[in-house]
């Protein structure tokens, strides 16, 4: 036996040639804990563990009424182009977030469009002066990259104006090599670190710039997809740009994220 250390949401682990492997909870995939577990596969699991009562779902924890669904996916563990609920069907991107209205069952989905773009921007708790630029570039650059895995050159940016940091990743299907992660799964992986509710097994993220505790009072999330997605324009608020499939992870303020302070 071996244990999971980047998806606590698995059973059955065992070791093969150096690497753990385990099944994740709800679809049975085995999972290789070397990488991350992709989206599709941590929504399942999270899914069957609500259903089976063992873990309460934060209050408010979204705003957008999809957030959470009970995924299909492959068993590459990639989202199925078309997701449904009862008879409510609709066509998702590479990372999960509906794409079109949603429709009966007689829709049909083409193609699983890529998530190209993903934009994370962060608000920071009220506090007097700025942080320091270079350090917080420094820590979120090295975070994605040691804790996600993600190789550094997919982060176009990381941008800073007290009290919001925005965070762009990039990743073209075309510059994606088989061995690299996906920035959908990276922005979950952080995403529910930013919430509190990691994936990691044992392994809080510290969010701390120059020794000094970083509370966030809101996230939003932002998935730029390789083709516009197709929502009729009467349930598009007025002003959204087409091109952007938005998510708010409403981040309860209030929750401290991390804290790791040397007082």
């Amino acid at each position: 036996a071996c244990i999971c250390e980047k998806n606590k949401r698995v059973t059955s682990c065992r070791q093969a040639n150096g690497v753990c492997w385990c099944d994740s909870v709800g679809s049975g995939v085995s999972v290789n804990c070397n990488t991350l577990t992709s989206k599709c596969l941590l929504m399942k699991a999270e899914m069957t563990g609500s259903k089976s009562g063992r873990r309460e779902k934060p209050k408010d924890a979204f705003e957008d009424t999809d957030g959470l669904y009970d995924p299909e996916c492959e068993n590459t563990g990639v989202f199925k182009a078309k997701q449904c609920s009862g008879n409510t069907c609709w066509c998702v991107n590479t990372a999960g977030v509906r794409r079109t209205d949603k429709h009966d069952a007689d829709l049909k989905c083409n193609q699983l469009v890529r998530t190209t773009g993903i934009i994370v921007e962060m608000k920071h708790a009220e506090r007097n002066a700025p942080l320091n630029t270079e350090s917080l570039k420094k820590f979120f650059k090295e975070t994605i990259v040691n804790r996600y895995m993600l190789d550094g050159r997919y982060i176009t940016s990381v941008l800073y104006e007290k009290p919001y940091i925005t965070i762009n990743l990039k990743q073209n299907s075309s510059d994606k090599s088989s061995g690299d992660v996906d920035i959908a799964d990276v922005a979950y992986y952080f995403e529910k670190d930013v919430k509190g509710d990691s994936i990691f097994h044992n392994n809080i993220l510290n969010v701390s710039i120059d020794n000094e505790e970083l509370r966030f009072e809101k996230t939003v999330v932002y998935y730029v997809d390789e083709i516009a997605p197709e929502f009729s324009m009467k349930s598009l608020t007025p002003g959204l740009i087409a091109v952007i499939v938005v998510v708010i992870v409403a981040i309860v303020a209030g929750i401290v994220v991390l804290v790791s302070s040397n007082k």
